[in-house]
């Protein structure tokens, strides 16, 4: 179980993460969300010793993890696919973590073959590809078998069926009763890995909850409708106080009326449809309406938007 409580980080007038709390529970994958600039990798820091809270506490099953003699053998982590010696094999690699984690020399190969790089153990990190460094990463992890398990961006570089794997890795090990955070911007990932999230933005906690309830917040919900006569029909909804957007010849995008309304539209001004299809909204609606105002980085508007706005 990892417990932050009250978690506080300030870097002269920056406070980057302001009185956290939020319990990650073992049995399931926790993902952990937030916009760039969140708070995110400075909590994850914090967690594993490498960052000093200002103030509150950060321990895994009651502990900090520096306290944790033979750390791997307790808490496995992922924050930087990238940080590695590139002239090292992988072998070496992970070799040299077992030696001093007191870990048994074979758990090395078993790590290799459980991430799928078993024929690739003597090749050098620096030739290596992102997706491999990232499973070299998960293997580093896994290598203690540890009851608690720690991703920061783990599917980065991935490709479809790495991507795939790694949320089935997951999920199986949360089924195994370890406790499994993983940080992630990557929504669509989350949305089929995670069965719970902690969602975060400018430093304080936004929600900590079921993902299902998550997306539910979503008010984006719309409805398809295909149209013979779409430019009848988007009056009719309009003046009924819809909003209507074009995806095609035929069809229209509706937000703000119910596909129930929209057939009752329809049928009352004689406009046939051939369609009609109702869609929730999804976990990115739900985290871009609830993060807006926590982003710190927003793109400038594009210049074919600036020109219409003129």
């Amino acid at each position: 179980m990892i417990e932050i409580n009250e978690l506080t980080k300030r870097y002269g007038d920056v406070l980057a993460v302001d009185g956290l709390t939020f319990t990650v529970q073992p049995g399931r994958v926790t993902g952990f969300l937030g916009p760039n600039g969140s708070g995110k990798s400075t909590t994850l820091r914090m967690l594993l010793g490498l960052n000093t809270p200002t103030k509150g506490t950060a321990t895994i099953n009651g502990r900090r993890y520096r306290d944790f003699g033979t750390g791997m053998r307790h808490v496995g982590a992922l924050l930087d696919a990238n940080d590695l010696h590139k002239g090292r094999t992988a072998k070496a690699h992970l070799a040299a973590l077992a030696c001093s984690n007191d870990l048994p020399k074979r758990r090395v190969q078993e790590a290799l073959e459980a991430v799928g790089l078993g024929g690739a153990g003597r090749r050098r990190i620096g030739g290596y590809s992102l997706g491999m460094r990232q499973r070299l990463g998960i293997a580093t992890a896994l290598l203690g078998d540890p009851p608690v398990l720690i991703f920061d961006e783990p599917v980065n570089g991935l490709d479809p069926e790495g991507i795939r794997w790694a949320r089935e890795l997951f999920r199986s090990l949360a089924a195994e009763g370890r406790t499994v955070f993983v940080s992630s911007h990557m929504m669509s990932e989350m949305a089929n890995t995670a069965d719970h999230l902690i969602v975060i933005g400018g430093g304080r906690l936004i929600a900590d909850e079921p993902a299902a309830d998550f997306a539910a917040r979503a008010t984006t919900a719309s409805v398809t409708v295909r149209t013979p006569d779409p430019t009848a029909l988007t009056g009719v909804l309009r003046d009924a106080g819809g909003s209507v957007l074009s995806e095609g010849p035929g069809v229209l995008s509706v937000t703000g009326l119910t596909a129930a309304h929209i057939n009752e539209l329809a049928f009352t001004h004689h406009v046939l449809v051939h369609e009609v299809t109702a869609h929730s909204g999804t976990l990115e609606d739900a985290f871009m309406q609830l993060t807006a105002d926590r982003v710190q980085y927003r793109a400038a508007v594009a210049s074919s938007e600036r020109s219409e706005g003129r």
